[in-house]
C-alpha cells in the first residue's frame, strides 16, 4: 500500500432533475426558434439559427454529460484529470461538472468463502481450515487508491488470517484455559474477525462477520485423530462415572452410620466400598449373592 493516505470526502451535488429540467427547456427554446426562422427575414433568420444551435450545443455537451444516476448503497467517486474530487452517496439522478470522472464503487455487504486451506495447527496437527467472511466498503477513497483490487485485496488477507489463526491455536484443547478451534468457536470467530479487519483497514473496507465454515483434520490424520478424540471420550465418562460412585458411596457410609442400621469395622467398610464400586462402575449388570450366614461368613 502507498504510502499517502486516501480519505472519503463527501461531495454535494445538484438535483439532476433541475438540470434536466433546464436542459429540455433550452431544447425546447431552440426549437422555437428553428421554426420562427421561416417567417423572420434572412439576417433574422441566421441569428436565430446561431443562437437555437449554441443553445442545443450548451445543453447538450455541458449539461446532459453532467447528470449520472446513484443508486442505493452506491457511491460516485469524482475526478478531476486523474486527481480526487469527492465522492456522492446521495442517491438519485444528480449533476456535477461534466469534466468529472464518475466511478462506480458499491456499498452493498458482501460475503464470500475462502478456499479450504491446509496448515498445521499450534500442535503441529495436519488440518483443513476455510472460513466465511461478511464485509462492505466503508470508505470509498481508500477503497479506489490505496489498493489495485480492494476485492482480490480482501480475499488474500482473509486466507493469510486464516491461516495465522490455526497455526497459533490447537484444533482442538486438552484443557478448557486453551482456547482451541473446535471447541471456542465465539472466541476465534472474534479474532479471525478484528485480525482480517486489521489487515484491511488501509483499504476502506469494514468486516462485518468472520467465522470457521470448515474445520478438520487432514485426511493422512483422520482416522487416528478420530481414536484419539473417542478415546478421550471414554477416559471422560469413566472418570464421571468414578466421580458418581465414590459420591454414592460416601452418602451409603453416611446414612448407615447415621441411622446406626448396622456397624461395620474398617474391613468390612472396605469390602462394601469394593462391592458397590463393582456394581456401580461395570460395564455390564452384576449377579447379587445372598448371604444366608453372618456378615463375617
Amino acid at each position: 500500500m502507498g504510502t499517502r493516505t486516501m480519505k472519503e470526502n463527501l461531495k454535494g451535488t445538484m438535483p439532476g432533475g433541475v438540470m434536466l429540467l433546464g436542459a429540455l427547456l433550452m431544447v425546447g427554446v431552440s426549437v422555437a426558434l428553428f421554426a420562427s426562422m421561416k417567417s423572420a427575414s434572412h439576417d433574422a433568420r441566421v441569428i436565430r439559427g446561431v443562437t437555437g444551435g449554441l443553445l442545443d450545443l450548451v445543453a447538450l455537451f455541458v449539461l446532459l454529460p453532467g447528470l449520472f444516476v446513484v443508486n442505493p448503497n452506491e457511491g460516485r467517486v469524482l475526478q478531476l484529470f486523474g486527481r480526487y474530487v469527492g465522492t456522492v452517496r446521495d442517491e438519485g439522478l444528480r449533476w456535477a461538472n461534466p469534466l468529472y470522472s464518475k466511478g462506480r464503487v458499491s456499498l452493498r455487504v458482501r460475503s464470500f468463502e475462502s478456499a479450504k486451506i491446509k496448515v498445521n495447527d499450534i500442535e503441529g496437527n495436519p488440518i483443513e481450515i476455510g472460513a466465511i467472511v461478511v464485509w462492505k466498503v466503508d470508505d470509498t477513497a481508500e477503497a479506489t487508491f490505496s489498493v489495485d483490487s480492494y476485492v482480490g485485496f480482501i480475499h488474500t488477507q482473509a486466507e493469510s488470517a486464516v491461516r495465522n489463526l490455526a497455526m497459533h491455536h490447537p484444533y482442538d484443547a486438552h484443557d478448557d484455559s486453551q482456547i482451541s478451534l473446535r471447541g471456542h468457536t465465539d472466541a476465534v470467530a472474534e479474532e479471525l474477525k478484528r485480525e482480517i479487519q486489521t489487515r484491511c483497514a488501509g483499504a476502506g473496507l469494514k468486516v462485518i462477520e468472520a467465522r470457521i465454515a470448515h474445520l478438520a483434520y487432514a485426511p493422512e490424520i483422520a482416522q487416528a485423530m478420530l481414536q484419539r478424540q473417542q478415546a478421550g471420550a471414554i477416559i471422560a465418562a469413566r472418570q464421571r462415572i468414578v466421580e458418581g460412585a465414590v459420591g454414592m458411596v460416601e452418602m451409603a457410609l453416611s446414612l448407615l452410620a447415621k441411622n446406626q442400621v448396622v456397624h461395620l469395622d474398617e474391613e468390612r467398610k472396605a469390602a462394601m466400598v469394593s462391592n458397590l464400586l463393582v456394581v456401580l462402575c461395570g460395564e455390564r449388570g452384576t449377579q447379587p449373592v445372598v448371604n444366608t450366614g453372618t456378615i463375617y461368613q
